[in-house]
């Protein structure tokens, strides 16, 4: 809109200069037949009264033109602005209505595990603080208890995976304890685990090696040097920490347990 009446204030003042143009050109005309010097300072007169008119015109629409100029597009910014953020309310409205009327769906746990092992054909997984209660191998000297909420995860787990579990133990007894509480969780019926999966040794290079010669696509484990160490060999490792602490590399992934990462 602004444009527009600059343009027909210019084509007014062009019309009225080619009007005082023509005025003039007559007036001149008129006075030149005449020699006198009274017609002469007739003539100075006028031309003077014209470029004083002239001057006093070009100033005084100038300001006016740009007022209605600044105002115009106040008024266009203004618009544009409550047209934007009508449409923003609108449309988180609009969002939040179809979160009502079609709720996202809640994935199964079978889907999560599935989802955060991303096609993982193979996993290796710590006993002692991951899939135990107990922490240590001398603890396994004088029971061995089964997470509860793991079981269902490795259920899971071994629907889609080859499931190795290994750990270090001190004696054969130990080892026994720890495969009787797999076996009164349920773990060996219907082909979830096998015994013959179940590993021990009797010391961490033995476990480093079992891992290296399975190759998983995953490892689990408790301990940060065994994590560290075989970040070079391993697609995919969980580091678990109650505590919560990381361990730094492009493919360690960190949690306070495996049950935790795999349903989070």
């Amino acid at each position: 809109m602004s444009d527009y009446f600059t343009q027909q204030f210019l084509q007014l003042v062009r019309r009225i200069g080619n009007q005082l143009n023509r005025k003039v050109a007559e007036v001149l005309l008129i006075l030149t037949n005449y020699k006198s010097s009274g017609s002469l300072g007739a003539i100075a007169g006028f031309a003077l009264a014209i470029i004083f008119t002239w001057k006093f015109l070009k100033p005084s629409k100038k300001p006016r033109i740009n007022q209605r100029k600044s105002v115009g597009s106040s008024d266009s910014r203004n618009a544009s602005s409550s047209v934007t953020q009508a449409d923003e309310v609108s449309y988180s409205t609009e969002l939040d209505r179809i979160d009502e009327l079609h709720p996202p769906l809640k994935l199964t746990l079978g889907e999560l595990v599935r989802k955060k092992l991303n096609g993982s054909r193979k996993i290796t997984c710590q006993l002692l603080g991951v899939i135990l209660e107990e922490e240590t191998p001398e603890e396994l000297k004088e029971h061995a208890t089964v997470r509860s909420p793991v079981v269902e995860i490795l259920w899971e787990i071994s629907r889609s995976c080859d499931v190795y579990l290994m750990d270090r133990i001190i004696d054969d007894e130990s080892g026994e304890r720890v495969l009787l509480a797999l076996e009164n969780a349920g773990l060996f019926e219907a082909g979830c685990l096998t015994r013959d999966k179940v590993l021990f040794c009797s010391t961490e290079n033995g476990r480093m090696s079992f891992i290296r010669q399975l190759e998983p696509d995953w490892h689990v484990d408790s301990n940060p040097e065994i994590v560290s160490q075989l970040s070079r060999f391993i697609r995919y490792q969980l580091y678990i920490s109650p505590t919560g602490s990381h361990i730094t590399g492009s493919n360690i992934f960190s949690s306070t347990s495996l049950d935790s990462y795999l349903t989070e």
